[in-house]
């Protein structure tokens, strides 16, 4: 069953129902909604999605609203107190993959204006060279966790069936680029 099936009959409220038919594949313009999605996926290894969902604000607010430059600037303080807020996933690989991350992405908005630039510049479509790129620049990466950040942002297609609902707003959404 795909995700767009699952969505389908949920309550409008249900916190699946909300991400599909609003986040999931929209594009994302800002950087730091940029670095808190990648966040949330990579934290989400190894766990469900209605996990990470229940626990983004919370997420968001450990992780100082996904500021990109404050999270860079984490210290050995900073990793104590994640690694003791229930409220998230208190795992230190992946903590210390958030701070090294958002150090990386500063260095690529200092190269090229903006994560999300970077983003719109590899112009890759094949996920294998998309995970060999962010293996590159990044921690705590693999096949599905870049698959499911470039699909949930809208950088690779499937995020949504042709025959769901939101299908059509996701392709409006979409640079011209990007369709």
């Amino acid at each position: 069953m795909s995700y767009c099936d699952y969505c389908e009959n949920l309550p409008k409220d249900n916190l699946h129902r909300i991400y599909h038919d609003s986040m999931y594949g929209f594009p994302i313009e800002s950087d730091n909604e940029l670095f808190g999605r990648f966040l949330l996926e990579i934290n989400q290894a190894g766990l469900s999605w209605d996990t990470i969902l229940k626990k983004e604000v919370a997420f968001r607010k450990a992780f100082d609203n996904f500021d990109i430059s404050k999270v860079a600037k984490y210290n050995e303080k900073d990793i104590e107190r994640l690694l003791n807020d229930a409220g998230i996933i208190r795992n230190r690989l992946k903590i210390n993959a958030a701070i090294h991350n958002a150090s990386a992405i500063l260095a690529l908005q200092e190269k090229h204006g903006s994560f999300k630039t970077w983003l719109e510049q590899q112009n890759l479509s094949d996920l294998s060279d998309w995970v060999k790129l962010f293996k590159k620049h990044f921690k705590f990466v693999g096949n599905e966790i870049v698959n499911e950040f470039l699909m949930s942002s809208g950088y690779l297609k499937g995020a949504h069936n042709e025959n769901c609902i939101i299908f059509d707003k996701i392709i409006k959404s979409k640079p011209q680029w990007l369709k």
